[in-house]
């Protein structure tokens, strides 16, 4: 019944919120100097609007001890990719700025993952063949996670931001999420609730939407696709802790930043940092990905074929 009334109660806050949003739509300030974010009706810095992060910089600064056959595609159990691990299938005409990495802690723009975090990511990825449970859950159509649904993926870039008295929700265009966060104050739900996403709670620094993040479940990923390069399928633990901070710079910029913090899987906290793009012009199609595609079943078939013939030497 609770899971029922969620679904009703979570579409019905969305509308509520697309309200209130077309009825603070126009107040805008030119990207000049001296430049402050415009107002919600109820006063807060306005994040609304339609936004994607196609970019040129790579998640990691390269590292000769990279293999990025594995990580960039599904492997067929002998570690030969077949995707891009890139952001750049942008179709718009706009020139993409290439940074050092979005990375930008540690100094070295690397993500500090534990030996075991990264054997575990390379098992699963070579037996990708073998067990459902071996696919990422955006391979799954579960989610992208929390932040790994902000990480640039090349496509499906598009996000929608909403407000409202007591709410910001963030409508993402892969995987049909809508994330909505509280910012009245309220405290997380109890430590016994772990969630695919964590529990986001909200509010504001100044003109900084901060967003802590608690209360997730060990059975998602860090970061689920290709291009977050040796990053993908590196799992998460119940201790992960996230804060996202969004800022917005000009109007058509938000500057956003995730710190990452899981003291099971990394030596130490890390941090991202990209810009997000506002166009008001974008179009968020629907992103028709559910669990019970085709995708995982004939992979695993593909597997057992494989093995069938290699027990029968073929």
């Amino acid at each position: 019944m609770r899971a029922h009334m969620h679904r009703l109660v979570a579409p019905a806050l969305i509308v509520m919120l697309a309200l209130a949003a077309s009825a603070c739509q126009g107040a805008s300030t030119n990207a000049q100097e001296g430049w402050t974010p415009p107002r919600t009706p109820d006063g807060q810095p306005d994040l609304q609007g339609i936004w994607t992060n196609y970019t040129a910089t790579p998640f990691e600064v390269p590292d000769p001890t990279d293999k990025p056959s594995l990580y960039s595609g599904d492997p067929d159990g002998t570690g030969r990719g077949t995707g891009p691990s890139s952001f750049l299938n942008d179709t718009s005409d706009r020139k993409l700025e290439k940074g050092r990495s979005l990375v930008v802690d540690p100094p070295n723009g690397r993500v500090p993952i534990m030996a075991w975090a990264e054997e575990q990511r390379t098992y699963r990825l070579l037996h990708i063949q073998d067990h459902y449970e071996n696919h990422t859950p955006w391979e799954r159509c579960i989610t992208r996670g929390v932040p790994g649904g902000i990480f640039p993926a090349g496509y499906g870039s598009g996000y929608q931001i909403l407000q409202g008295p007591g709410y910001v929700a963030i409508v993402y265009e892969m995987i049909h999420e809508a994330r909505i966060i509280p910012i009245d104050g309220r405290t997380h739900v109890g430590s016994s609730i772990q969630l695919w996403n964590g529990d986001s709670r909200g509010r504001w620094e100044g003109d900084t939407l901060v967003v802590d993040i608690t209360n997730y479940n060990d059975k998602g990923n860090i970061a689920t696709n290709a291009a977050a390069q040796r990053v993908r399928a590196i799992p998460q633990s119940e201790a992960l802790h996230v804060v996202e901070r969004f800022t917005r710079v000009d109007e058509n910029t938000i500057t956003y930043e995730a710190t990452i913090e899981d003291p099971k899987v990394f030596t130490s906290p890390w941090k991202v940092a990209m810009p997000l793009t506002r166009e008001p012009d974008y179009k968020i199609f629907e992103y028709a990905c559910h669990e019970g595609n085709l995708a995982i079943p004939n992979t695993l078939s593909a597997g057992r074929a494989r093995d069938k013939n290699d027990k029968n030497g073929v």
